[in-house]
């Protein structure tokens, strides 16, 4: 299967696309869930009724299209990046966590001392926010592995397919079908099934090593976040 070039290709596409996404969307949601944190933030409730607004309703499938193809988004990495980079439900927990997390009065403390905002938030929220980091990190990690449909719609470069979608082009390419073959035998038949089973789990599990290397690393971080942020919330 490695030997096969556009596994290989889509393998390190993939890991592209998780780990950009893993950078941007952890970046933003820290920040938007840092500053709908914030009690002293003006029209924190309005803003948050916005976004929880987009989890009920969207604009669907083709005005989504119609805006990253005039963005100049289409056959770029960007399409499989930017337009998920933000989960509102990530969003909302992170919130919560910097809310029951990180006091008030530690802010007033570092406002006492000189710090401006964004000292505070680099050099004392963040070190203290190890979970929810995990918990985002390890989210928009997955939620990009395991996606295909936006590069199905975004991209046709061959180039820059994502492993998923070289998986769906493989399992739909190799299906067998013995009434196209005249004259086979059943235990060829048999043998050909066979081998199109084993190209399906080689690939399974092809895609979920990343996955299986990552999660011990952020378990513990990614239970103690998730526990403060939703539960909590």
């Amino acid at each position: 299967m490695l030997d096969y070039p556009d596994i290989t290709r889509g393998f390190l596409n993939s890991l592209l696309y998780s780990g950009s996404s893993m950078l941007i969307g952890t970046a933003v949601t820290l920040a938007g869930g840092y500053a709908l944190s914030r009690a002293d933030l003006w029209g924190r409730n309005p803003i948050t009724f916005v976004f929880i607004l987009t989890m009920m309703f969207s604009g669907g499938m083709i005005p989504t299209y119609l805006v990253v193809r005039d963005l100049g988004m289409l056959n770029t990495i960007w399409a499989m990046i930017l337009p998920g980079a933000v989960s509102v439900w990530q969003l909302i927990v992170t919130r919560t966590f910097f809310q029951t997390t990180i006091p008030h009065e530690l802010l007033e403390c570092s406002r006492l001392d000189g710090a401006s905002d964004l000292r505070f938030f680099s050099q004392i929220v963040l070190p203290l926010s190890k979970p929810i980091i995990a918990v985002n990190l390890l989210l928009y990690g997955v939620a990009t592995w395991n996606s295909y449909f936006n590069a199905l719609i975004y991209l046709t470069d061959d180039s820059l397919y994502p492993l998923q979608l070289v998986m769906r082009n493989i399992l739909l390419g190799n299906s067998f079908d013995p009434s196209r073959v005249p004259g086979i035998s059943p235990e060829q038949v048999l043998e050909m099934q066979q081998l199109a089973n084993q190209l399906k789990y080689a690939l399974i599990i092809i895609a979920s090593i990343p996955p299986l290397i990552a999660y011990p690393f952020v378990q513990k971080h990614f239970v103690k976040g998730m526990m403060i942020g939703s539960l909590k919330g």
